[in-house]
């Protein structure tokens, strides 16, 4: 299982370079960053500089969506990278939240979601594709390869995920949900004809190594209320009672807002309403063999990478015992 981690877009920007540098060498797979331009920083510049100054580690966003930039600019950005410094991106993409919702703009359609999939990968793998009735291709991207994997809660975007992903990005580490979902996915995959074990699925949540399990819980809580904002659509659109595990549907109903200013950030006043129960479940918290032994159950449902999200205030001292300790365990 590869082990990748996330971090946000923020100045200044040349630090996230040299995250980049120490995740690489520590052994991380995959740097992903927040992509919300008003919020943080752009990341495809970030991108460039840190492909430049790593080797083998892979970038993307965590994730972008169909309605902050044309698909087509998209899918350039990434054949762009890939013929600089050799196919090393990956693009993860949703239906957009905080980068939409900033603008007062909403989450682009499902159908808007299904069709950017299917152009931006075609754009970035050389193809031929079709867009507003005409047929384009970037004709200087013949060598690029680019997969898109697609985040996703609802039952309605599992299915497009299982229909047209090449991977699925499921935003919390609690097994016993990882498994509902994931196995929803492969239902799809089958359904439309594909092989689901084509599919990749990535597993990210915040993880702090250490032995406070108070203080840990106070730094991650955050996300809870960043995964109930979009639980809270889901059931606004299908009600509380089936469509995703009752887990996830419950927490919420002591929401009230958000602030997108504070999103994803320790501390963030909007998410005293996540309980601990909650924290524990979808966070990955405690000494390195608590870490061990979620990332093997994880393993076990057939999650091929756990993206650690390295939002608090023990970065260095989580992301070292990650490569000293627990990397070597999944490699």
């Amino acid at each position: 299982m590869d082990i990748g981690v996330v971090l946000q877009n923020d100045p200044p920007a040349l630090e996230l370079v040299a995250w980049a540098q120490k995740a690489e060498a520590a052994g991380f797979s995959h740097f992903w960053t927040f992509d919300s331009h008003v919020l943080w920083q752009e990341p495809y510049v970030v991108y460039s500089a840190i492909l430049g100054a790593t080797e083998r580690i892979v970038v993307g966003p965590m994730v972008t969506n169909p309605g902050t930039r044309d698909w087509t600019v998209t899918a350039s950005l990434f054949a762009t990278l890939n013929e600089m410094y050799g196919n090393r991106t990956v693009c993860g993409i949703g239906r957009g939240d905080s980068a939409l919702r900033v603008l007062g703009l909403t989450p682009q359609t499902l159908g808007q979601l299904r069709e950017s999939v299917q152009v931006i990968r075609g754009l970035g793998n050389g193809e031929t594709v079709t867009v507003r009735g005409n047929e384009i291709q970037l004709a200087w991207a013949a060598d690029s390869r680019l997969e898109v994997w697609v985040a996703a809660y609802g039952p309605k975007a599992l299915a497009i995920t299982g229909e047209v992903g090449d991977g699925y990005i499921l935003q919390l580490a609690d097994p016993d949900i990882a498994d509902w979902m994931i196995g929803t996915v492969r239902k799809a995959a089958k359904r439309a004809g594909r092989d689901p074990d084509t599919i990749k699925f990535c597993v990210a949540a915040p993880a702090y190594v250490g032995d406070d399990l108070e203080h840990q819980r106070g730094q991650t809580r955050w996300f809870g209320g960043m995964v109930g904002n979009h639980v809270a659509d889901i059931v606004a659109r299908y009600g509380g009672d089936g469509a995703v595990p009752q887990a996830l549907t419950d927490y919420i109903k002591a929401r009230d807002g958000y602030d997108y200013r504070e999103h994803g950030r320790a501390g963030n006043s909007h998410t005293t309403f996540v309980p601990d129960e909650i924290v524990d479940r979808f966070c990955v918290l405690g000494p390195v063999e608590a870490h061990v032994k979620k990332l093997e159950q994880l393993k076990q449902l057939g999650v091929d990478q756990f993206a650690v999200y390295l939002q608090h205030d023990a970065k260095d001292e989580t992301l070292a015992a990650y490569g000293e300790k627990i990397i070597p365990a999944f490699a």
